[in-house]
């Protein structure tokens, strides 16, 4: 495995990390980001530790079942849910966790997915050319056994046939992905403008 793979999905997950700091997206050690690697290899976040205040120290490398390749090396619990987007879609090269307010509070209104519609935003995504579109995005009921989650995410994702730009996860966070970096962020970046305003017309109603 090149190092300089390593230090540039590093380098590509601090930065991230700041960006989504920012925009309170993160909140104190919420949250996780990888980057994947080649020779089926992901670089992502260890576990704890404020994703603003990112130094190379706070990323290790895991193999594709989550496994860390170094010996000590700590990966967050969810780990296992960066590794099921990656064996899932290979040409995932990022993806992206998130505890935004309006993506804790809407998951937790009930339904298995939120709909939205008519936003320009929507051409964000790929097939989606115009605004006038719209997207389910699938919400999933939290659970600490990870492997149990991803079986239900993917057999949602079997379900749907055409997979949505991200799901939530019911009271805690959003995940999307992308082909790289810049793409996995304008996706999150894009839904976390969405979500907003559907809170903001909720609370209006």
């Amino acid at each position: 495995m090149s190092d300089d793979a390593f230090a540039a999905a590093t380098a590509a997950i601090i930065a991230a990390g700041q960006r989504m700091d920012r925009f309170g997206w993160v909140p104190a050690t919420a949250g996780n980001i990888s980057v994947r690697l080649p020779d089926d290899a992901v670089a992502i976040t260890r576990s704890g530790g404020h994703k603003g205040f990112l130094d190379v120290n706070g990323v290790i490398r895991v193999d594709l079942d989550g496994r860390p390749l170094r010996p000590g090396d700590r990966p967050s619990a969810e780990t296992g849910l960066h590794c099921g987007i990656y064996r899932r879609f290979p040409d995932a090269g990022a993806v992206l966790h998130g505890h935004s307010v309006p993506v804790t509070h809407l998951s937790r209104t009930g339904g298995d997915s939120i709909r939205l519609e008519g936003y320009e935003l929507l051409k964000a995504f790929p097939g989606l050319p115009t605004h006038e579109a719209a997207i389910a995005l699938p919400v999933f009921d939290n659970d600490q056994d990870i492997a149990r989650l991803q079986s239900a995410v993917d057999r949602r994702w079997d379900e749907l046939g055409q997979v949505p730009p991200g799901y939530l996860i019911r009271g805690h966070g959003i995940y999307v992905w992308g082909a790289d970096m810049p793409a996995a962020l304008m996706r999150l970046e894009a839904l976390e403008f969405m979500l907003a305003c559907e809170l903001e017309k909720r609370r209006a109603a």
